[in-house]
């Protein structure tokens, strides 16, 4: 769906001039993504990012694998999640979200209903799901129950192929609409983040800005960024 197929219709550019943050909305968070390859070091890798810096969330995110494999690479990412008090969330797959016993699940939009992956799951189990450029199917995920929505890609990125290309001005309507909280997504490096930020991302979800490098000097320039956002909010207050 293109900006101008969303039944909402375009969003005025001058929104986000005007936009403000709720100061009660907590700070921005990192929320990172795995590589599709998470074998052979990576556990270490993954301990030295979430040791560099906060990190909220970690999804577990790997294709085409059977899901004994998946379970397999998941568990030892999962415990040090665990042992850092990060989240653990598992893209696309319902069951092996139930399988591992997953702090959350990521839901594609072909990959099923959030009230159906709420049902399986529990009242306890974080759902979000990926609304691309479009309002409208955002405003769906939270009537279905989702706990939050992520839109994306904001920039260009090698991680998955880009057929949307939402404007940082959709972070702000739905911040000053809606309590649910929005995860950015798609490109995102702590050079390009601060926009995003600004126009009321709760979540920035990162994947190659941090695995493709040192991730964790990748991780200590994402929270310096978010440190000096989160500065300029208290300032306000």
């Amino acid at each position: 769906m293109t900006p101008d197929e969303d039944p909402l219709g375009p969003l005025d550019p001058d929104f986000a001039a005007a936009f403000q943050r709720d100061l009660s909305r907590p700070p921005c968070q990192l929320y990172l993504i795995s590589p599709l390859d998470v074998a052979g070091d990576f556990p270490d890798r993954l301990a030295r990012a979430l040791d560099a810096g906060p990190v909220a969330a970690f999804q577990f995110r790997v294709k085409d694998i059977d899901q004994h494999g998946a379970a397999r690479l998941a568990e030892p990412l999962q415990r040090i999640c665990a042992d850092r008090e990060v989240a653990f969330i598992v893209n696309d797959s319902v069951s092996l979200a139930k399988r591992l016993g997953a702090d959350g699940v990521h839901l594609g939009q072909d990959d099923g209903d959030a009230r159906e992956a709420r049902t399986i799951l529990g009242p306890s189990v974080q759902i979000g799901v990926t609304c691309h450029d479009s309002r409208h199917l955002a405003m769906e995920a939270g009537e279905a129950g989702a706990d939050y929505v992520a839109f994306g890609s904001f920039y260009p990125t090698t991680t998955k192929t880009v057929e949307h290309r939402p404007e940082p001005v959709i972070l702000s309507w739905w911040s000053a609409l809606f309590e649910l909280p929005c995860v950015a997504i798609g490109g995102i490096t702590p050079a390009n983040a601060a926009p995003l930020v600004r126009a009321g991302a709760d979540f920035l979800a990162v994947s190659g800005a941090v695995w493709q490098g040192d991730e964790a000097a990748a991780v200590r320039a994402f929270a310096a960024v978010l440190a000096d956002h989160s500065a300029m909010e208290t300032t306000r207050r």
